[in-house]
This record gives C-alpha cells, sequence and structure tokens, in this order.
C-alpha cells in the first residue's frame, strides 16, 4: 500500500518519527506523524493508521470529524480493528477464540448470514449491574480506546461499521496483530494463502513484517557488558 496523505487532527498527541515501513536506505529518511492515510486501487481498500494516543477529552470531537469525512468520502464500509484487556473478560468471553466482531444494523443486515458461515463470535455483552440486575446489559471493551464511542455514534448515523477485535495481554503483541490480520482477511480475502514447498496443506496467510518492529523492545544488549 501506498501513503496517499495525513488526517490532520488536533485530537492526537502530536508526534514525528522516521518512515516505519522502510526498505531501502533512500526511504528511511521520510517522516511519518500520528495519523497518516494509506491506499491500495486495486483492492479498493483506504487505511487510516492512528500512532499515538488521544488527548483527554478529544474522543468525541476526533469520532465527529472521522464519520464527517467517512461521510464526505463515500466510503462503503467502515472497518476498525481494535483490541480489548484480556485480562478483564467475562467468564463467557473465557471460552473459545480470543476474538470477536461487531456489526452496525446497516451491517447486520447484509452481512449477517457471512458471520454465521464463518463462525465468528460476536462480542458478547455484560451485565450493567452484575448480581444485581443480570438482565440488562451493555457493550463493554476494556482498553478499546474509541473503540465504543466510534461504533455507538455509527450505529445512529447509520454508518455500515464492522469492529473487529482480539482480547490481549500486556507484553509482545506482534501474534496478535497477525492473529487480527489473518481474522480480517478471512472476511475480506485481501490476500491468498501461501502454500509451503511440498506440501498440499496451506499456511496461514503471510504477512509483510515492518521494518520497525525489529526496535519494539529495543537493541539488543551491548557484548561489552559480558
Amino acid at each position: 500500500m501506498s501513503k496517499i496523505g495525513y488526517f490532520y487532527t488536533d485530537c492526537l498527541v502530536p508526534m514525528v518519527g522516521n518512515n516505519p515501513y522502510a526498505t531501502t536506505e533512500e526511504n528511511a529518511t521520510e517522516l511519518c506523524i500520528n495519523a497518516e492515510v494509506y491506499a491500495a486501487p486495486s483492492k479498493e481498500l483506504v487505511v487510516l493508521q492512528i500512532r499515538s494516543p488521544f488527548i483527554k477529552n478529544k474522543y468525541s470531537p476526533f469520532c465527529q470529524t472521522l464519520l464527517s469525512w467517512v461521510k464526505s468520502c463515500g466510503f462503503a464500509k467502515v472497518v476498525v480493528l481494535s483490541s480489548s484487556h484480556a485480562y478483564q473478560r467475562n467468564d463467557q468471553q473465557l471460552h473459545g477464540t480470543s476474538l470477536r466482531y461487531l456489526l452496525s444494523p446497516a451491517v447486520q443486515k447484509a452481512d449477517s448470514d457471512l458471520m454465521q458461515r464463518l463462525n465468528w463470535k460476536e462480542l458478547e455483552k455484560i451485565a450493567a449491574f452484575p448480581e444485581v440486575n443480570d438482565d440488562a446489559k451493555v457493550l463493554h471493551i476494556p482498553g478499546g480506546g474509541i473503540t465504543k464511542l466510534l461504533f455507538t455514534e455509527s450505529c445512529a448515523r447509520g454508518i455500515q461499521m464492522v469492529v473487529l477485535l482480539k482480547f490481549c495481554s500486556e507484553g509482545d503483541n506482534i501474534p496478535d496483530a497477525l492473529a487480527l490480520a489473518d481474522y480480517l482477511n478471512e472476511w475480506f480475502q485481501l490476500t491468498t494463502k501461501q502454500q509451503k514447498p511440498g506440501s498440499s496443506a496451506s499456511t496461514s496467510c503471510r504477512w509483510k513484517i515492518p521494518s520497525s518492529w525489529k526496535l519494539l523492545f529495543g537493541s539488543g544488549l551491548p557484548p561489552a557488558l559480558f
């Protein structure tokens, strides 16, 4: 995918850094900022990547700006890739896969049957007042940032939105990112599965790992220490 622009907003903590997707010394010096837009015209796909935290009390203004942009551009569907704290799951969420989905009413009409064929699990709602009134259920996405607000606003505006999320723990989340990418690919078939030489079985989709991920946990220990 190629970068086609930036998403300017005052709702995110300002940041600037080197090109996280550098492949050569020449493009390694390119700069990136807190919110950038990428596109793959052959897939009819546009991606907004957010790289910095939200400023306090700026969730709502950002959601309004983002959804207005979605409306003005005429995007057919919005897919949000997110996560939720694994340690705050309820009893139901401890069973089966750690991947979940949410569909806005505008999407449910067209794609609810597909979810059943894929055998996906919808994110379970939890009791609003546990052990007091278990009948009243609410959507709860702890650690999901703006996910819940963005989803509820999309439902109110009639925007077709899909939320795909994974329950995650602190630490190395690279396997979680790859699992979520595979989850997305099950539906949208953005890339085909690759086959190992001499094997008849298809392996998991292979994704190109950003060069910047090599430094997620800093550099190695200096040899001088030993």
